[in-house]
């Protein structure tokens, strides 16, 4: 029976459905599609205190801004992108295109193309949040995107200059200063400047996940987000110092952002619970972290690794890292997840900036029906049909009539049954009807 050392609720889906933040978006959005660019510097104006005389960066401005950081920023970002492409590439070298003769002369195939125009929503405001930019342009970029439109919001009036680099040196091909629900609403819709897209991805706030939901239909997303979520399932041999670090590090994306450790030894969780508290007064990020802690952190005591593997599948969480004896027992025991970080050398960290794999990740228990963000994402996957030869189509439209008359739709019966009587010599009552009427009509 679980031990709780420490309780909390559970966030759910519902729990973001706010219906203040839901109608303050959709009177943004209708705004957006009656007035344009107009109602798009109105919003920037009042919610980034920016007006820019364009928000679209020019490539002089561009080089500009990138030549005033320094150069290890750059050296950085290259190095961290060549990871995220790297693994990116493997994943569409996996998809492949294939065809299949299923009956003589008839060929099905499959195809994977990519949306023409992405749009990518780099989040900022408080933070320059650059990898969100390797992973969203990049994959795009990868899965052969020709179009990707890029938006990330000033942060204290000013321009985020890494943000920018990443985003150009990612392959962005349009790059614009605009945040939060104009920025998703104007690439999704288009204005005067700015030409709609086909599908937007990358994370946000409540309104940018409320505006992403609110748009879904007139363009694909890449998943429905809340607030970034931490679980560790630990064994008596986790270091409790690392794992109440990086419970912290998570904590620290936002005051509702949960951090819950499963662990089978109470003397781990009681020094878990120790760190944290010794740690959080010296965080400079205490006030999302210790919020998220004390509302949202729990700790919980199980049996058996089969226990607790269990009930980590039940929260269905973003990050999982597992602190055991045998992290890759997780990948058999464990289904429900965003990402799995094996051993206590991998932390959810590496994943948000540097080791390759996508941070853009399932949250609120959407990883039971969902992974993250990947270059299939930005594919759409499409079939195709040939028949070639003739007996095989006489064949098939035999069979297709008897199908839908099944169904009592007589207008696909026919379709068959003409190209059961064309190639098979089949006489059809209604087809000889049909040609008599039609050459009377002559």
């Amino acid at each position: 029976m679980a031990l709780h050392l420490k309780s909390a609720p559970t966030k759910s889906f519902t729990d973001t459905a706010q219906a203040d933040v839901a109608d303050s978006v959709r009177s943004v959005i209708a705004d957006i599609r009656a007035n344009g660019d107009e109602a798009v510097r109105r919003y920037a104006e009042k919610f980034d205190r920016w007006t820019p005389d364009s928000f679209r960066l020019s490539d002089e401005e561009i080089e500009q801004i990138m030549a005033g950081l320094d150069p290890q920023v750059i050296e950085d970002i290259v190095f961290v992108q060549s990871q995220v492409r790297r693994f990116a590439q493997a994943q569409r070298d996996s998809l492949t295109d294939i065809e299949v003769e299923t009956l003589p002369g008839v060929f099905l195939g499959q195809k994977h193309v990519p949306v023409q125009a992405a749009g990518a929503y780099i989040p900022g405001g408080k933070y320059p949040l650059t990898a969100s930019a390797h992973m969203t342009i990049i994959t795009a970029k990868v899965a052969g995107v020709p179009r990707v439109v890029a938006c990330t919001p000033p942060i204290r009036g000013e321009i985020p200059a890494a943000t920018v680099a990443a985003m150009k040196l990612a392959g962005a091909d349009e790059i614009y200063i605009l945040g939060g629900i104009q920025a998703v609403t104007a690439m999704a819709v288009g204005t005067e400047t700015i030409a709609p897209v086909n599908m937007i991805a990358g994370p946000g706030n409540a309104y940018v996940a409320e505006a992403k939901r609110q748009l879904f239909g007139e363009v694909g997303i890449d998943l429905f987000a809340g607030p970034t979520e931490i679980l560790i399932v630990a064994d008596e041999n986790a270091d409790p110092f690392f794992t109440a670090v990086d419970l912290l590090s998570q904590a620290e994306h936002g005051p509702e952002s949960p951090a819950v450790l499963i662990t089978t030894s109470r003397d781990l969780g009681e020094q878990v619970i120790a760190h944290i508290e010794a740690l959080l007064p010296g965080m400079s990020t205490k006030d999302y972290a210790e919020p998220a802690w004390r509302d949202w952190g729990q700790v919980i005591v199980v049996d058996d690794l089969d226990e607790a593997y269990a009930l980590a599948d039940s929260f269905a969480f973003e990050h999982v890292q597992v602190f055991t004896e045998n992290p890759r027992e997780a990948l058999e025991k464990m289904h429900d997840y965003g990402a799995l970080f094996l051993g206590e050398n991998t932390c959810v960290s590496y994943g948000d900036k540097v080791i390759g794999t996508n941070h853009v990740l399932p949250t609120l228990g959407a990883a039971r029906y969902t992974g993250g963000l990947w270059v299939g994402k930005y594919l759409r996957t499409v079939t195709y049909q040939e028949i070639v030869e003739p007996a095989s189509s006489a064949q098939l439209g035999e069979v297709c009539g008897r199908a839908a008359r099944v169904e009592l739709f007589e207008g696909h019966a026919r379709s068959g049954d003409a190209r059961a009587w064309r190639h098979g010599a089949r006489s059809f009552g209604w087809i000889d009807e049909a040609l008599s009427a039609g050459a009377g009509a002559r």
